[in-house]
């Protein structure tokens, strides 16, 4: 191979749901999931900007990241979590 760079490819899987809970101020509020569906896994996110964020970190992008506040709002793992 000699001076070839190795190339590592990742790929990742999730399923996506989306749903409007309500409205603030006169805009609707979003929630969103993500699921590995190779694990189960659940992430559970208070706002499409705290989903931008998740990918953004995830995927090592710097575009999303500083641009989607909210990133605190990203709930727990394991367990879809909503809020009322």
């Amino acid at each position: 191979m000699g001076n070839e760079a190795v190339r590592h490819e990742t790929y990742v899987a999730y399923m996506l749901r989306l749903w409007q809970a309500g409205s603030r101020s006169g805009k609707p509020v979003w929630r969103a999931s993500l699921e590995n569906p190779h694990t189960g896994e659940r992430l559970a996110f208070d706002g499409v900007e705290a989903l931008v964020a998740f990918l953004a970190e995830t995927t090592n992008s710097p575009i999303g990241a500083r641009n989607a506040p909210g990133t605190s709002e990203r709930a727990g793992t394991q367990e879809e979590r909503t809020t009322p």
